[in-house]
């Protein structure tokens, strides 16, 4: 009773810290004895979707940044807030447009409310899936033309990694492959991503990863963009690479490689647009204009905070129309 609030994540907590594998997760029924004081917090989908749908059963939101993805996810995932832009977030890439919410009544596709698109992301880690790319099509198959895949693979089995990937493609209809970095412990010009860049390429879809420190206690050395990102841009310049978070703290090096590769892209989830370095925001209006996306880290970050602050940057209107939409729809095909 003296605590307030215990927030549990419902992810498995190997994800962040490896050590921790065996770890247990909070039952539902310790949840449900205790109303408003044990809430869920999650920044991903559980692979056991039936325990994650009972935990979360009931459950509200309990501020603008804790939230709860339960059975109604892919219809609160298609809420957003007023005005336009795009969203990249731990699961997916989206596309805020319009005023008001929407509902699963009107996010089918029934040539009628196509003003909002989402990329969402699946996750492997090298323990295992997370959510596989065929699971994830089943939700994005229920709101065609407004819900897009993007695939995520298992780094170590290249041979499987590219069969899966082509998988998710061609049969599943994904938009682009993305990979983090840190939760391999590998950088982006290791061996094992190679196959995978040359697939990218012939199946014509951008490839999505993560640039700077961390945020889980995890080695940062990864994200660096300089020199790892930079070789890869060397070796496949026809390879379209979305690099999230902007790099901190070495966004002065993720500008360069955006200012020396025609095919690398900065997009700034996880960051609130208040806090954008100043070197970000004037490359953003010159020689970075088309290559710089919004992006809010939705649920770490709100929409309505990050659309709402992006809309006040003292940016011209063409770059704003470009940054919060017109980047991403290019980069991504949509």
């Amino acid at each position: 009773s003296d605590v307030p609030k215990i927030l549990f994540r419902t992810n498995h907590l190997a994800t962040y810290f490896p050590h921790k594998a065996d770890a247990p997760h909070p039952s539902p029924a310790l949840c449900n004895q205790r109303p408003g004081k044990i809430l869920l917090l999650s920044f991903e989908i559980r692979r056991n979707v039936e325990w994650f749908h009972a935990c979360c059963h009931g459950f509200r939101r309990t501020n603008s940044r804790h939230r709860c993805l339960g059975p109604a996810a892919p219809a609160r995932i298609l809420r957003s807030a007023p005005g336009s832009g795009i969203a990249l977030t731990p699961i997916g890439l989206g596309r805020a447009a319009g005023k008001g919410h929407a509902t699963p009544r009107n996010d089918q596709s029934h040539g009628r409310g196509r003003d909002r698109e989402r990329l969402l992301c699946t996750w492997c880690r090298p323990e295992g899936w997370l959510l596989t790319n065929d699971e994830l099509a089943k939700i994005v198959h229920r709101y065609p033309g407004r819900l897009f895949g993007v695939a995520a693979v298992h780094l170590h089995r290249p041979m499987e990694a590219v069969r899966e990937l082509r998988h998710a493609v061609e049969d599943l209809g994904f938009k682009a492959l993305r990979m983090i970095p840190w939760l391999w412990n590998l950088p982006p010009n290791d061996r094992l991503y190679y196959p995978l860049y040359a697939a990218c390429i012939e199946l014509g879809i951008p490839f999505c990863t993560q640039v700077g420190q961390t945020g889980p206690l995890m080695p940062s050395e990864p994200g660096r963009p300089v020199p790892y990102l930079d070789q890869v841009a060397l070796d496949f310049p026809e390879l379209k690479i979305v690099a999230g978070h902007i790099g901190f703290p070495w966004t002065n090096e993720m500008i360069g490689l955006a200012m020396k590769h025609h095919n690398v892209y900065i997009d700034t989830s996880a960051w609130l647009p208040s806090y954008y370095p100043p070197e970000l925001l004037q490359f953003m209006k010159s020689f970075g204009r088309n290559r710089v996306l919004f992006g809010s880290n939705f649920p770490h970050l709100p929409w309505d905070r990050t659309a709402g602050q992006a809309r006040e940057l003292d940016l011209p209107e063409p770059i704003r129309k470009r940054f919060l939409h017109d980047n991403a729809i290019s980069v991504f095909g949509l």
